[in-house]
């Protein structure tokens, strides 16, 4: 490790959490990243507490070499160590003298992972030479950049499968590495076509028979990437190589999160900073945003429905104690419990959901009795109460206060559009209000009927409601529930907005989209200014 490095020293070397999102995670279709992409997250995992973060590979492409340079002035590690990624020599050369491997050195980042292929086949077909030289390959290569000050883990690709067709070289090959001096050597399941059993057999047999630090690297083309990679732990792997989200080839590799928590949580092993855990699903979420991708709702841990409840049976033990239906505290890895409405909610499931709403009911059961055959008769109708907390809110109010909340009540709305020779289209909407006492008429154009609608109702109530100016539409969905009458269908709109400082959602049904939107959009603003603080004019 060089001197400038020596604070950046992982928390305990004895454990490695390894993160390889910028390379192998990269590799995930539809990913694109940019250098600045590859920074923000670098500087995501480094406050996360990993102790490795691989960069990529340096020389291999320029906006990876650009990357190192740029991470070297840029960022000030304050966990992570900085990984750069290569292969070893080539075969009848002299690592000393090997442009890709002085391309790793001129990287200057402390560790450097070598991929070394483990599967004879893949030496004699791939490398296209024999395997002894891969061997001296290996061997030749670790020795020179530790030579330089380098610390050193070599990848053995396609190691599982290797091992089953020739189990003798391919442990041939990890004791080459170790011997050399590499710290780790990493058993990877390129493939991903292993199963948890296999894993921990193999990795303890190659433990006990090369005595080599080991760790595992594995992809989850068989949905085992995070099972796999722990009961290599259980057989006794060090180093756990991961990526957020678990982003990667084809279907993916070892997702990092899950596998941190269950060090942290399950097995007791300190592998985070202090307090890091608790930031586990913030980072999920933020890396989400750097490579475009929507953050899975069911993700473990950190997915928004990780917690989220909705049978009724479930809300009332949850209502006597929440471990009974949750494997751990949601707050530790930054997450909340969430109670969902819908027609399968009971008496405690509305209970808790006003609670966590703010709603106090009481200990009404008349009440919240009336609230659940409420949600039941609208699911009926085709409204969803899951993703729209503001309308169940409002809901929840006018039952517990006996009154809707009212800001205007509507007269009539009409939404035109005109589809003109010329191909271009015109969308204007015109809307009749009661506010205050006043009856308002506005019209305003949009760039789509539902747009026009908006800029309508804020035409028509800006000026008695002043906040409305602020709220803005951040989100639509629209979807068609199943006919009921021949070809005649309901449709759903589910609306999101924001005031600048938090977002809600509401959600509209009618029997066609207009009249959905309009729904929609007279809970979002009602809402929106109950947020403000605004007392009801009606």
């Amino acid at each position: 490790m060089t001197t400038e490095n020596a604070e950046s020293a992982p928390l305990d070397d004895s454990f490695h959490v390894f993160d390889t999102t910028l390379r192998d995670g990269a590799q995930r279709e539809g990913i694109n990243l940019t250098v600045a992409d590859k920074l923000t997250i670098a500087r995501h995992l480094d406050d996360f507490g990993v102790g490795f973060i691989e960069g990529g590979w340096p020389g291999a492409n320029p906006r990876d070499t650009e990357f190192f340079a740029r991470a070297q002035q840029e960022i000030a590690f304050k966990n992570a160590q900085l990984v750069a990624f290569g292969a070893t020599r080539r075969a009848g050369g002299n690592a000393a003298e090997d442009p890709q491997v002085k391309a790793l050195l001129d990287s200057g980042a402390p560790v450097v992972t070598l991929v070394a292929k483990s599967h004879d086949r893949h030496v004699e077909l791939a490398l296209r030479t024999t395997l002894d030289e891969n061997l001296e390959m290996v061997r030749d290569t670790v020795a020179f950049l530790t030579s330089q000050g380098r610390r050193v883990f070599v990848d053995c690709e396609h190691f599982f499968d290797g091992y089953k067709a020739n189990p003798d070289y391919a442990k041939a090959v990890v004791r080459a590495a170790h011997e050399a001096g590499a710290d780790v050597v990493i058993l990877c399941d390129t493939n991903g076509g292993m199963l948890p059993a296999q894993i921990q057999a193999v990795v303890a047999t190659v433990i006990a028979d090369t005595g080599a630090r080991l760790g595992i690297h594995a992809q989850d083309d068989t949905g085992c990437a995070v099972a796999n990679t722990l009961a290599a732990v259980d057989a006794g792997a060090t180093h756990v190589q991961c990526t957020a989200n678990g982003y990667g080839e084809r279907v993916g590799n070892a997702n990092l999160f899950p596998v941190v928590a269950a060090l942290e949580l399950k097995y007791g092993k300190k592998v985070l900073p202090e307090g890091a855990l608790a930031e586990m699903t913030r980072i999920s979420h933020a890396i989400a945003e750097v490579v475009n991708l929507t953050p899975s709702t069911h993700q473990p841990y950190v997915g928004v429905s990780a917690f989220a409840h909705k049978a009724g049976l479930h809300a009332s033990a949850i209502k006597v104690d929440p471990d009974l239906y949750q494997h751990i505290d949601p707050e530790l890895v930054g997450n909340t419990m969430r109670m969902l409405v819908s027609d399968m909610a009971g008496r405690a499931s509305i209970e808790l959901k006003g609670k966590e709403l703010g709603v106090d009911l009481g200990g009404d059961r008349a009440l919240v009795g009336r609230v659940v055959e409420r949600v039941k008769e609208r699911e009926l109708q085709g409204y969803t109460y899951e993703a729209a907390d503001a309308s169940f809110e409002l809901l929840l109010r006018e039952e517990a206060e006996g009154r809707a909340r009212r800001y205007f009540r509507t007269e009539s709305w009409r939404a035109i559009v005109e589809d003109r020779p010329d191909g271009t289209h015109a969308n204007e909407a015109t809307v009749k209000l009661w506010a205050k006492g006043e009856r308002i008429v506005a019209t305003a154009e949009g760039n789509g009927p539902v747009n026009a609608l908006d800029r309508a109702m804020r035409v028509a109530l800006e000026r008695m409601y002043p906040p409305l100016a602020k709220f803005e539409l951040v989100d639509y969905k629209v979807r068609i529930l199943e006919g009921r009458h021949g070809t005649e269908s309901t449709t759903r709109v589910l609306i999101t907005t924001s005031d600048g400082n938090a977002e809600w959602s509401t959600v509209g049904v009618g029997e066609n989209v207009i009249a959905a939107s309009w729904q929609a959009l007279e809970d979002a603003f009602t809402y929106g200014l109950l947020r403000a603080g605004i007392d009801p004019a009606e």
